[in-house]
């Protein structure tokens, strides 16, 4: 349903409370022509999320998807949301709601662009070029000032939408401000390419190279071998049994499951070509399965992306087979040049991912709080500049990847 449409020179912007107010063939048109476009940002992922009741207002995910159109085609486009909470987005304020709360203000509802538990960096403003995201940044601002929220917040970006947001002077005062933060990705080597694992495995110094040999023999000791399902092979039972391991993993860390069993019903159903499955299982590959990893590909692009992972019991190290290993040595044999490890995890880069940093932008509203803000963004990119420093410096290869 449409909530609103106000013109603005001559387009019409649209502000909508489900994604499915959009056409997905246009949404998906505009996500392809983008910069760095995701499997996370298309139609189909970002419906799915909605109408499996895990990304809703119940949930504290409010949509208000923003379209610009010009004589009624889509020029831009944002999945935006207002956020009764900060769970599920892996850029972390929960100290800036603490302190509008102490001050007596409201930090909630706010106004966010992302993609609902998927710390994915790629194209987040769909635009028609560097012109229509230009509108479609000013939009934004113009919406969280009309609605009168603490602020607005466009998380994991790419270059096209950070120099749009850096362009922004938001009329009222107060520019978009930037946060870095650190992810851990492998990067195929354009100079010298690998061919398998274990090429990887070689260009590895000594030390890290035995330690993964050492972990993948303990998970081989145990009897564990692996079977690998991509797309319309992974079918209902290895989704029913995926999803009982990933609620396993949320209720191992005293945490709710974001997603439902019926968003993964709908991946199988809408988006199967984007989706791999590994599954372990003890003695054959027709024993009962014991763990399973989700990984994202996208064949067209050569990406992959770690997402999900749980186990029906301990196996040591086999999450470092089922969730680095594996989907690497599978990246190096069908020609992926990128695998993107998710959210955290310094111990990644033992494992051949190094530091890659992340982009979000942020607008407050209140001009004493967007100052304190400032100066503890500025703090906290010097330090998030000397930790990528020092994890180059203590870079897991023999030589530098070119």
């Amino acid at each position: 349903m449409r909530q609103q449409d106000v013109t603005a020179e001559d387009y019409v912007i649209g502000v909508h409370d489900t994604p499915l107010a959009v056409a997905a063939g246009e949404w998906n048109a505009l996500l392809a022509g983008q910069p760095a476009p995701t499997p996370f940002l298309r139609h189909e992922y970002l419906a799915a999320l909605h109408e499996s009741g895990s990304a809703v207002p119940s949930t504290g995910w409010a949509p208000r998807f923003v379209t610009l159109r010009e004589s009624g085609r889509l020029r831009a486009a944002a999945p935006l949301y207002l956020k009764a909470h900060s769970y599920g987005e892996y850029v972390f304020d929960w100290a800036w709601a603490d302190a509008y709360r102490r001050h007596g203000l409201a930090y909630y509802p706010k106004l966010l662009g992302a993609v609902p538990f998927t710390p994915a960096p790629g194209t987040r403003l769909l635009a028609q070029d560097a012109a229509w995201r230009d509108r479609l940044v000013a939009v934004i601002g113009a919406l969280a000032r009309e609605w009168r929220l603490s602020s607005a917040h466009l998380l994991f970006l790419d270059a096209a939408d950070r120099d749009a947001l850096a362009r922004a002077r938001p009329a009222g005062g107060g520019g978009w401000q930037f946060r870095h933060g650190v992810q851990f990705h492998w990067t195929q080597d354009a100079g010298a390419p690998l061919a398998q694992f274990d090429d990887l495995l070689a260009r590895l110094q000594r030390e890290k190279r035995k330690k993964i040999q050492q972990e993948r023999r303990r998970v081989a000791e145990q009897g564990i071998v692996f079977t690998t399902h991509e797309g319309e092979a992974i079918d209902t039972a290895l989704w029913d049994f995926f999803h009982h391991c990933y609620t396993l993993t949320y209720r191992a860390h005293h945490s709710t499951p974001y997603l439902t069993r019926d968003f993964f019903a709908r991946m199988a159903a809408t988006m199967p070509q984007h989706w791999l499955m590994f599954v372990a299982r003890r003695g054959s590959t027709s024993a009962a399965p014991l763990a399973a990893s989700l990984i994202a590909i996208d064949r067209a692009r050569g990406t992959a992306w770690g997402r999900y992972w749980g186990a029906t019991e301990f196996v040591p190290c086999l999450h470092f087979e089922a969730c680095y290993y594996r989907p690497l040595a599978w990246c190096l044999a069908n020609g992926f040049t990128r695998f993107e490890g998710g959210a955290q995890g310094e111990h990644k880069m033992a494992r051949g991912l190094l530091p890659v940093q992340t982009s979000s932008a942020h607008w407050l509203r209140d001009e004493r709080f967007a100052a304190a803000v400032a100066d503890f963004l500025a703090a906290e990119s010097a330090g998030v500049d000397d930790y990528v420093d020092e994890l180059r410096e203590r870079n897991p290869f023999r030589e530098a990847p070119g």
